[in-house]
């Protein structure tokens, strides 16, 4: 039996994704929304969809199974707390709450009232994170030992709530919490340290862009960088491993692997480099590297909300896991910190 759904927030991710996915599934039925605003809500009954009036009058709705939080990142906390403690199961945009703390709460009360928490960590459906970790995990470039993931725009920070630190806006909650997700997808080491620093091009309140470094057990590293003001975008991914370099220009693009065959040439060729010559720059030849390319692979969206009405049946773990969104909470509490001593922070794992 179809589980029945109602969204909380009628704005971008509300009614541009969560209701029109909910409306294109045979997952769930909609069974209505709530918006503070009612210009929003009109616009859903125009729309020919229930709007509720309130948030308790949703809650209050015996037919409703799962809600969906879409709304600015200040009021997740107490959105969630409250449709929980009605014996709603809830399903949470990014970032689930603004401190580690405060998601530790939302764990609480989810287990205090028997119902399931999930987090929208989306993004691990992206194929262009995927052909990277597949790169990863398959060894085809031997160990990694750095990894380089950004995304850049050049319209500088929304207008809207994201720019206002009230809400919690940033880009470093806003993206960052999507590509921390994925980096830690892909390592499975223990972070030793992190260090950030925040860029204010277009927005002094919050970061409109940020460059962040995770220092892994072992010597690896990761590099994250969102930026708002970039005219020309630097590559989505770049990875390098001890046996060869995998790159993503743009997530629409296919996967450049170079991978080294033979370490040593007989007879380096010096070549002419500006105003002089270099052995050490010499360019690769066929002789000792493989150049190709891997296809995008395939990913299914709806597979985030397959698996959350499965977990609630009890027919599937979930895929993910609340562990994990805590931890990347605890790398953005840490990258803040390292923001506000302006230094590298120990990072300590939880066991």
């Amino acid at each position: 039996m179809k589980k029945k759904l109602a969204v909380v927030g009628y704005g971008g991710m509300g009614a541009g994704y969560h209701v029109k996915k909910a409306l294109e599934n045979d997952l769930v039925d909609l069974a209505g929304i709530y918006d503070v605003d009612e210009n929003k809500s009109a616009l859903a009954r125009e729309r020919g969809i229930r709007a509720y009036s309130s948030l308790e009058e949703l809650n209050a709705d015996p037919s409703v199974d799962i809600v969906t939080v879409a709304i600015p990142n200040d009021v997740h906390l107490p959105t969630v707390l409250a449709c929980l403690n009605a014996g709603k199961n809830v399903i949470c945009e990014k970032p689930a709450a603004l401190s580690s703390a405060d998601f530790q709460t939302t764990l609480d009360c989810a287990r205090r009232n028997g119902r399931q928490l999930f987090v929208h960590q989306n993004r691990r459906w992206d194929v262009d994170f995927l052909a990277m970790k597949g790169i990863h995990d398959s060894g085809e470039i031997d160990e990694i030992f750095n990894i380089e993931s950004r995304i850049h725009g050049s319209r500088g920070i929304p207008s809207d709530w994201r720019g206002q630190k009230e809400h919690g806006g940033g880009m470093l909650y806003d993206w960052g919490v999507h590509l921390i997700d994925q980096m830690l997808q892909i390592y499975t080491q223990k972070i030793k340290r992190v260090y950030c620093t925040f860029v204010h091009t277009t927005n002094l309140e919050v970061d409109d862009g940020f460059k962040l470094r995770l220092f892994f057990e072992g010597g690896a590293e990761g590099y994250i960088e969102v930026g708002t003001y970039n005219f020309i975008a630097l590559p989505r991914f770049y990875m390098q491993g001890k046996k060869g370099t995998a790159l993503i220009r743009d997530w629409r693009e296919k996967t450049q692997v170079t991978y080294c065959k033979y370490w040593h040439e007989s007879d380096v060729l010096p070549v002419q480099n500006g105003a002089g010559l270099t052995k050490t720059m010499a360019p690769r030849d066929s002789i000792t590297v493989d150049e190709y390319e891997v296809d995008r692979p395939q990913s299914d969206v709806y597979d985030f909300y397959r698996n959350a009405v499965d977990v609630i049946d009890g027919k599937a773990e979930r895929l993910v896991r609340n562990e994990e969104v805590m931890r990347v909470l605890r790398v953005i509490e840490a990258a803040f910190l390292s923001v506000k001593e302006g230094r590298p922070v120990e990072f300590v794992e939880f066991e």
